[in-house]
């Protein structure tokens, strides 16, 4: 068990344009006892994000991005921690009570532990996350960590060793946003750091009302899947969901502008390639079967 006075993991929030939903977050992450130090990133928010969290939450740290980073904005949150563990929270989740102590005895007794992944529950009613019960039933074998053992889960929800973290680099800016996990996953992975499931340790997410528009989403997690796939997996896999995504492409306007965005990168994706070892991609390919 950890100091009772001091917490062992530093909450890195990354945020724009949701004050009111961050100030809520706030101040649920104020009541936790231990109190974790917080550190909130703002990209680049034209709402008072940063006035609001100064004024209110002097304790917080608080940095402020000159444009919008996408999820490499947590990058700089993790720079800025100096606890052997660090949680990410969305604008609008927030961990329970108890939750991150959870995480981090976890992660003490499991040195090569690299990443928790916890149960998320959405809205006033509670409602469980399907992510969890896919978390909870990985088909892959367990590796002697305190859960299942995954290669996936979602960034409002996890709790990662620093070392580990800075190990592989983080989260990568190319992807900008939208199933950045994924690839962070593998590179842990790849590294030789666990990642599992711990079903008690808890997440509270209700969805802010402001967000992005739903097709500019959705153009965005195909682009980062397929751009996920050229960084890191084998050399036939590549070519069949390219040439599955170039197929969607020919009726669906989503799939043509995710192709077209991964393509304008795709000079940045041939120089960050490194496809995984025989073994995550073993993993993946269970996974992708199940």
């Amino acid at each position: 068990m950890g100091n009772p006075e001091h917490s062992r993991v530093t909450v890195v929030v990354a945020t724009r344009d949701r004050r009111d939903e961050l100030l809520r977050t706030l101040r649920h992450l104020e009541g936790l006892r231990p109190r974790p130090p917080v550190v909130v990133v703002d990209n680049a928010s034209t709402d008072g994000t940063a006035e609001a969290v100064r004024s209110g939450f002097p304790d917080v740290q608080l940095v402020r991005e000159p444009r919008n980073a996408g999820c490499a904005a947590r990058n700089t949150g993790v720079a800025r921690a100096d606890t052997p563990y660090v949680a990410f929270c969305d604008d609008d989740s927030w961990w329970a009570p108890g939750a991150l102590e959870a995480a981090a005895d976890a992660l003490d007794a499991h040195p090569r532990l690299g990443l928790v992944a916890a149960s998320v529950f959405v809205g006033e009613e509670e409602r469980p996350d399907p992510v969890n019960e896919a978390l909870a039933r990985s088909p892959l074998p367990g590796g002697g960590l305190p859960g299942p053992r995954i290669l996936g889960f979602l960034a409002c929800a996890a709790v990662v060793r620093r070392e580990a973290f800075k190990e592989v680099g983080g989260f990568d800016p190319l992807l900008f946003f939208a199933g950045e996990e994924a690839l962070l996953a593998q590179d842990l992975a790849a590294a030789g750091w666990g990642l599992c499931h711990l079903e008690h340790v808890h997440v509270h997410h209700h969805p802010s009302s402001v967000r992005p528009p739903g097709r500019w989403r959705r153009t965005l997690d195909e682009r980062n899947a397929l751009l996920t796939v050229w960084l890191r997996r084998r050399p036939g896999l590549v070519l069949t969901r390219t040439a599955r995504l170039a197929g969607r492409s020919l009726r669906d306007p989503v799939s043509r502008a995710a192709l077209a965005g991964a393509l304008r990168v795709l000079p940045a994706a041939v120089a960050r390639r490194r496809p995984v070892p025989a073994r995550v991609e073993r993993d993946l390919s269970l996974l992708e079967e199940a």
